[in-house]
């Protein structure tokens, strides 16, 4: 008699080891932290728990950002202007020097010219050919700057798009911050939810988490085509001796719904 109770109980077990329960979660909470510094101008604490559309929901203060971004993208036209003025001049410079070397190669070696009409002729070949390097190298040191001021264009405005916060088609689960207050890089702003899926997390036992990919997904007592889409070979630190699991599912109209899982 006491052989057929424990048989029967570990098939009890057995059996209730394949029902699993999960809360409906949203695909991914995220949470989003300032990587920069500034005063918030604006938080649109009305948008908590709201699908949130391609408006800013956040505002850090972006004026001087805005004022420097100005000024560095004149810079850069000057420049660039500048630069093609030097480019011009240094080709003129190379013609004129083939000309000037030409002249002193035609007469360096004839008798009928003076040596001090020929180092005429040579002083003009050097003085051409050292205006011509200090041409170049203003080019060059015109195009590092452009460079320099090209990247942080860039920086100013990744700052700029950096204080101004959107998450579109995602809700706005929790809002950190409020107006007035000054924020520093890390320092977090909000919580964000993706809802256009759903996840349950489930911790299976060692039997189930043999063959939980092969067989048939129940929820709530009716058959689906999901799959396991995650699942952890090592043993959970919290549940022990579990293996978590992850299973992606159509978003449903509500989350946080308790729903019981199966494997058949």
């Amino acid at each position: 008699m006491k052989k057929i109770f424990t048989l029967l109980l570990l098939s009890g077990l057995a059996l209730f080891a394949k029902e699993y329960y999960s809360k409906v979660e949203p695909y991914e909470l995220r949470t989003i932290s300032s990587n920069v510094s500034g005063q918030v101008t604006f938080a649109d604490e009305n948008k908590e728990g709201k699908v949130l559309d391609k408006k800013a929901y956040v505002k850090i203060d972006d004026k001087l950002d805005l004022v420097e971004l100005s000024n560095v993208n004149k810079k850069i036209a000057l420049l660039k202007n500048t630069l093609q003025l030097n480019e011009a001049m240094k080709k003129n410079y190379d013609e004129i020097l083939v000309k000037k070397q030409k002249n002193y190669d035609n007469i360096k070696a004839l008798k009928t010219k003076s040596v001090i009409e020929k180092d005429r002729e040579f002083y003009e070949v050097v003085s051409t050919q050292n205006t011509l390097l200090s041409t170049a190298k203003e080019v060059d040191n015109l195009k590092v700057q452009i460079n320099d001021l090209n990247l942080r264009a860039a920086q100013l405005e990744k700052n700029i798009a950096d204080k101004s916060l959107t998450a579109n088609g995602q809700v706005l689960y929790s809002l950190s911050v409020k107006e007035g207050q000054v924020v520093s890089p890390g320092m977090e702003l909000s919580k964000v939810a993706d809802i256009s899926k759903a996840k349950l997390t489930i911790f299976l036992n060692a039997a189930d988490m043999k063959d939980a990919k092969t067989k048939s997904l129940y929820l709530n007592g009716k058959k689906t085509d999901y799959k396991i889409n995650r699942l952890w070979n090592i043993a959970d630190t919290t549940h022990l001796s579990s293996y978590k699991a992850e299973i992606i599912i159509k978003a449903p109209k509500h989350f946080s719904e308790l729903m019981k899982v199966e494997f058949k």
